[in-house]
């Protein structure tokens, strides 16, 4: 699977270079999160630009990420253009459990916005030791 992974110091975007997120690929995108996970990134933003198609393989790789995201920081899903990608998103209702954002932009300031928020409110940053 081609993917380019752009580390920053507030976060880190992924973006698979297939049309297709399947059966095929999936795993290995899996791999990467998990990877990134135990790197101990805070924030991921996953741009699916690319993506023309994903299957259940697929969503579940993005679960996955959703998953161990959940008490590293932020997960975000971003570039969702493709009807197909779409489609999926609605029927399956995933919108209701990730944050999808339109651009990868507007994924950066959210997750500027959710870190100033912890700061303001105190409490220590995802994934920091208590």
């Amino acid at each position: 699977m081609k993917f380019s992974i752009d580390k920053q110091e507030r976060y880190t975007l992924v973006k698979p270079e297939e049309e297709n997120l399947n059966s095929s690929v999936a795993p290995k995108l899996k791999s990467e999160f998990v990877i990134l996970a135990n790197e101990g990134i805070k924030n991921l933003i996953l741009d699916l630009s690319s993506v023309a198609y994903v299957d259940s393989s697929g969503l579940s790789a993005i679960l996955t990420a959703r998953r161990l995201w959940t008490n590293l920081g932020t997960f975000i899903v971003t570039g969702i253009e493709h009807d197909a990608v779409k489609r999926l998103v609605e029927i399956s209702k995933v919108d209701s459990v990730l944050t999808i954002l339109p651009t990868v932009s507007e994924s950066v300031d959210y997750i500027f916005m959710e870190e100033l928020q912890r700061d303001m409110q105190g409490e220590p940053e995802a994934g920091a030791e208590e």
